[in-house]
């Protein structure tokens, strides 16, 4: 990441109203950012390519229309250099309750999660490696099983012998080697609450463009470990695939805590 072009783009109020409108809602096309902050067409494409080029803002194609997304990754980042030094639970404090003085309304709600890479791989061999039991345990530490048959159940099983289903959901859509849509809930109830997940493989040349959209989280704890394990599983995967062997260190274990608490509801 260049934090450099992240600085210079944040450093734009017009930009950053643009940022809090996909904070507010993200997944907004052109037209409607344009309406919501009141800037002629050109204007708002031209900050939004600034975005985009900075990594701060990615863009997915659903049918004519081009959705634009916050790339939290980016400000993750400098979050985890910046500010994950100091005392964050105090900070966020402080923020709320400077918020409720001033009587605004802190946001307690957390957008769909987004997450873009880029693979030197084809199309077949990354779809291959997201329904492969084998390769998932390799990159994922868990097994992904199914017949992903649209329909058919899904299982993100354990690999230590316990049989242990962490997530299930149900197959939505299957069109390899480009589209997967899957619910993403409890192994005993994966369709109560459940979340989605839709994987896009796009190819071009010799890469490919993997896109995660991981819908309807229910609370920023949910949108944390979102954002934490689909990095660190985009990282293995590409790994792999690129270089054959998966990260020295399983890049979940910089989290273990977050991941631990969340494996111990299903134990």
């Amino acid at each position: 990441m260049d934090e450099d072009a992240v600085f210079r783009a944040l450093a734009d109020g017009s930009r950053r109203r643009l940022l809090d409108r996909l904070h507010a809602r993200n997944g907004q096309t052109l037209g409607e950012l344009c309406a919501a902050v009141d800037m002629r067409r050109q204007s708002v494409t031209q900050h939004l390519d600034l975005l985009q080029a900075s990594s701060l803002v990615t863009t997915v194609r659903r049918g004519r229309e081009k959705l634009h997304y916050l790339n939290p990754m980016a400000i993750h980042e400098v979050q985890e250099r910046w500010i994950s030094h100091f005392d964050t639970p105090r900070l966020r404090a402080l923020s709320s309750i400077k918020h409720t003085s001033e009587g605004t309304i802190v946001m307690t709600t957390s957008p769909d999660y987004v997450y873009v890479t880029y693979i030197q791989s084809s199309a077949a061999e990354v779809w291959n490696a997201l329904t492969d039991a084998d390769l998932t345990a390799a990159y994922w530490g868990h097994s992904n099983v199914s017949t992903w048959e649209p329909g058919a159940r899904w299982e993100h099983q354990r690999i230590d012998g316990s049989g242990t289903v962490d997530v299930a959901g149900k197959v939505l859509e299957a069109e390899p080697p480009h589209r997967l849509v899957m619910t993403f809930g409890s192994p005993t109830e994966p369709t109560a609450h459940a979340a989605t997940v839709t994987f896009t493989i796009t190819p071009h040349n010799d890469i490919v463009r993997l896109t995660v959209i991981h819908e309807g989280l229910q609370n920023d704890g949910d949108y944390e470990a979102a954002l934490i394990g689909w990095s660190a599983v985009g990282a293995n995967l590409k790994s792999l695939l690129e270089t054959g062997s998966v990260l020295s260190s399983a890049p979940w274990d910089m989290n273990s805590e977050l991941r631990d608490a969340q494996m111990a509801h299903n134990d």
